[in-house]
């Protein structure tokens, strides 16, 4: 159910003021939802925009949730670039500035533009959780480094650019989950190279999708859901892994259960033994290590 603005409905004479006080609950300063409505992500989203007067326009988190990364938002609250008004519970202003092409609208709503949203999120957010998010906003929106790094240009004295422009850098579209991004910078922090996202591999009997890996050395490192696998989806995993082994790919499972520290372990085992030149000084692996 959508927001309304208490005012408006009555002085349209759609609700009367006891039918407000009654059916509807304030989610903020003259904003209103059903008493019975979830306070979703997309009720919060439009509850901000209409607190702004319709001017303000949705950013960061918020933004990014427009564009279908459906769980940015959470509970955090909702970033909007406006002029200062007093603080609210939930609603996060910034007052700055922001060119007309940097904004789109969804449906009423005006919100960043994906190379604005992505980055207005490498510069607030942490490091990894940033990532996270840009991976996703990549992948929904096909929105680039170059896309990024052109708009930084405009605004050379930002609060947070150098963060920014480090996360944007870090960005990958082909990361499907959020663990995927946090295993893939977890492996470039211990040194290892950058690897490729989203590889598949494929022979005339199977085909299968590897997470991340290194497609010179065929090692790959793949996540691992903790739910349990039965039915056809049980007999897909042992075909991925036969074509694995037929293809002759080193394939690295990780797990929640399952340390990071373990999975770079393995990983750096596993290229060393495929002859990584910048990985071959004096720490060898064992042969255990490597099968670990």
């Amino acid at each position: 159910m959508y927001p309304i603005v208490g005012s408006e409905e009555i002085a349209a004479g759609r609700l009367t003021r006891a039918a407000l006080r009654w059916n509807y609950a304030a989610i903020l300063p003259g904003i209103y939802l059903p008493k019975d409505a979830a306070h979703t992500p997309g009720a919060r989203i439009h509850s901000a925009f209409l607190w702004t007067g319709r001017k303000g326009i949705i950013a960061g988190r918020a933004a990014a949730d427009r564009y279908g990364v459906g769980w940015a938002l959470a509970s955090h609250d909702v970033e909007v670039i406006a002029r200062h008004r007093r603080p609210v519970r939930g609603v996060e202003i910034h007052d700055e500035r922001i060119g007309d092409d940097e904004i789109n609208t969804c449906g009423e709503l005006l919100i960043t533009s994906p190379a604005r949203t992505a980055l207005d999120l490498g510069r607030r957010l942490p490091r990894v959780e940033a990532v996270t998010v840009l991976d996703a906003l990549a992948a929904d929106t096909g929105v680039t480094v170059a896309d990024v790094e052109a708009l930084a240009a405009r605004y050379p004295g930002m609060r947070g650019l150098p963060a920014a422009r480090e996360a944007v850098k870090l960005m990958d579209p082909g990361a499907r989950s959020r663990e995927e991004t946090v295993i893939r910078l977890s492996l470039m922090s211990s040194a290892l190279p950058r690897p490729s996202t989203d590889i598949s591999i494929e022979d005339k009997y199977w085909s299968a999708r590897i997470a991340m890996g290194w497609e010179w050395a065929k090692v790959g490192v793949s996540f691992e859901s903790a739910d349990p696998v039965e039915g056809y989806s049980a007999v897909q995993r042992l075909k991925t892994e036969e074509l694995v082994q037929r293809l002759g790919w080193l394939h690295i499972r990780a797990h929640p259960w399952r340390s990071l520290h373990s999975v770079r372990f393995q990983a750096k085992a596993a290229l060393m033994s495929r002859g990584h030149p910048s990985l071959s000084g004096k720490w060898v692996p064992t042969s255990s290590a490597a099968s670990r």
